[in-house]
């Protein structure tokens, strides 16, 4: 059997990149004719056109978007194993790292992953983005270096992910409400008015399965898309909101917090990045430091 020319994986990846032959041919330092050379043989091999003419650009065929992540993926997981091992000097790196979190994540970890990063990275800038979904497009095309959050069916089945810590929902109050006083059964608990988080406008979930089971259902007063806007309202309305409780940590100061009278769902937080980054020593930095940081924060 022949083997096949290695070499093409890395024209494939820069055809597919700039969607141009000429472009292509100035990065890879070819001729026009020895770049449409070059594309002939890939169209040969493989079986399909890959770019096609559309007015006057090229546009990649269905295969060639199917192809595109993994032929990255392949050049430079192959140019991490050629490269010289070298080591990180955290303080000579400038740069920018764009982080997508979930509501709390910053008040309750921030301050300690930023007091780290000044300390052993004074280049380096995190910028911090809301997380109103779970997809993975934004780690995909880079827009993101780092996300937090629960796994769900929405997330990417490439991205790569590690656990942080484990959470587990509490019930919060302002420090007037009926519920800060006396003991908390499931039944008070139910009767109060309940102000639900959810980002698809649902208005059942595991709690209310759990109460469910105890012969029981909550009033749901209103439905919110964050649980910064959920605390909101339990501090100036009087809702009962149900929130996991790391996570809003810094968000739930001067209101009451109280257990769940009953089982309540728990969850596990993860950090996820796409795997282009596994083995960018700069990310793998940040990715400790976000570890060390969310350790630091939960007891």
């Amino acid at each position: 059997m022949a083997i096949p020319d290695l070499n093409l994986l890395v024209t494939l990846d820069v055809l597919l990149t700039e969607s141009s032959v000429a472009r292509a041919g100035r990065r890879l330092h070819l001729s026009p004719s020895g770049m449409s050379r070059a594309l002939a043989r890939l169209r040969e091999v493989t079986g399909d056109p890959l770019l096609v003419r559309a007015g006057r650009d090229l546009v990649p065929t269905p295969l060639a978007l199917e192809l595109r992540e993994r032929v990255r993926q392949l050049v430079q997981d192959a140019e991490a194993v050629l490269r010289p091992a070298r080591a990180l000097n955290p303080a000579q790196i400038e740069r920018t790292f764009t982080l997508r979190t979930s509501e709390g994540f910053v008040e309750t970890f921030g301050p300690r992953l930023l007091q780290r990063v000044d300390e052993e990275a004074p280049g380096v800038r995190l910028r911090f983005m809301q997380k109103t979904d779970r997809e993975s497009t934004s780690l995909r095309d880079g827009t993101v270096d780092l996300e937090t959050g629960v796994i769900g069916t929405a997330t990417s089945p490439e991205v790569r992910a590690q656990a942080l810590f484990r959470d587990r929902f509490i019930g919060v109050v302002h420090l007037g409400h009926p519920l800060a006083k006396g003991e908390i059964t499931p039944s008070r608990f139910a009767e109060g008015r309940h102000v639900v988080v959810s980002r698809g406008g649902f208005d059942k979930g595991p709690i209310d399965e759990a109460l469910q089971r105890l012969g029981l259902e909550r009033q749901i007063a209103t439905v919110v898309g964050g649980f910064a806007s959920a605390l909101g309202l339990a501090r100036t309305c009087g809702f009962v909101a149900s929130v996991p409780d790391h996570h809003t940590a810094g968000l739930r100061e001067g209101m009451f917090s109280f257990e769940l009278p009953f089982p309540g769902p728990e969850v596990t937080v993860s950090m996820l990045w796409h795997p282009r980054m596994e083995g960018d020593l700069a990310h793998r930095w940040l990715r400790k430091l976000v570890r060390d940081s969310c350790r630091g924060s939960v007891q």
